[in-house]
């Protein structure tokens, strides 16, 4: 429902900014007239990622459709890099042209754009909320090119309110080139967007771990297990990915040599279901392994001191039975 809002939102900035852009002749108008085709792309895109996305796991993708959010991502960020480029190059031609804007037009801009900075902030700040809860970077992103148009339109607008105070104050000087340097800025920020939303995107794409605030909370609970299952001898090869909002998480258990395939399994699911109230889309795998007695650097039992213990139990019982 959100991306439909941000669907029609888009689609009414672009129309007023296009006509005021072109009525008062303001490229910084006609940038971010560009910038909202491009939110409206975004938009576009980002429902179809999430509706797509949102397809159960499938004979040709077993791993489910998760990807296309991330891919969408990327798309985002190519679309919003075309677009700063354009701005910057018409930006520039506008700058050496020198050509005055109608000064009474100039508040029809000012109005276009202050009112394009308050609905894009009521859309981007609903699409954060509900990005944060579905954990969705379709919706983040769309909400990101959005929060961007917010901070660039407002640019504009203070670029278009110096150039009435300085034709009211020194009428004498052209003031008309803070517009294309309004537009440049526009471009700059825009290109910041871009690199962050292509950053974050290709994490995912290429398989990177989950973040590191929640490798370690896995990392301190998966140590901590030995103290509540004693049957839990180590942990080890722990790799997380995550594909849209789903992460995938694997590890290695290994388990104490005479624990059942039976109790193996109902051990993994307690596991799965404790790790998944803290990551509820999870898709957890964890192989059991039984214990070979011998230490290494991932053993929580410290089997090795157990085994010294039963030795010694055991030659304690075999000189009792020499004794009898």
């Amino acid at each position: 429902m959100v991306a439909w809002l941000s669907i029609i939102a888009s689609t009414s900035l672009v129309i007023g900014k296009t006509y005021v852009g072109f009525k008062i002749g303001s490229v910084a108008i006609l940038s971010e007239a560009i910038h909202s085709t491009i939110d409206l792309l975004a938009a576009m895109i980002a429902l179809y990622a999430v509706t797509k996305s949102q397809i159960p796991a499938d004979d040709d993708h077993p791993f489910g459709h998760g990807k296309f959010e991330n891919l969408s991502g990327m798309i985002e960020a190519v679309l919003i890099f075309i677009a700063a480029f354009w701005i910057l190059y018409e930006a520039l031609h506008k700058l050496l042209d020198g050509t005055p804007m109608p000064e009474l037009e100039l508040g029809l801009g000012i109005g276009i754009m202050l009112a394009s900075s308050m609905v894009n902030l009521v859309v981007a700040k609903l699409l954060f909320r509900i990005a944060k809860k579905s954990d969705s970077i379709a919706l983040e992103a769309d909400g990101m090119h959005l929060l961007t148009d917010v901070y660039t339109s407002l640019g504009v607008v203070v670029g278009l309110l110096l150039i009435l105070l300085g034709e009211r104050l020194w009428p004498s000087l052209n003031w008309h080139w803070l517009d294309p340097m309004a537009a440049i800025v526009v471009a700059l920020m825009i290109l910041k967007a871009a690199y962050d939303l292509t950053k974050k995107s290709l994490r995912d794409l290429l398989d990177t771990g989950l973040p590191e605030e929640e490798t370690s909370w896995l990392h301190q609970y998966t140590s901590k297990l030995h103290y509540r299952f004693p049957e839990i001898h180590s942990i080890h090869r722990i790799r997380t990915r995550k594909s849209g909002a789903e992460r995938f998480i694997d590890f290695h258990l290994v388990v104490a040599p005479e624990v059942t395939v039976a109790n193996s399994h109902h051990l993994t699911d307690v596991l799965c279901e404790e790790i998944k109230q803290k990551f509820p889309s999870a898709n957890i795998m964890i192989h059991v392994e039984p214990c070979d007695m011998e230490c290494s650097e991932h053993c929580l039992s410290g089997c090795f001191e157990k085994l010294k213990m039963t030795e010694r139990k055991e030659s304690r019982e075999k000189k009792r039975e020499i004794k009898e």
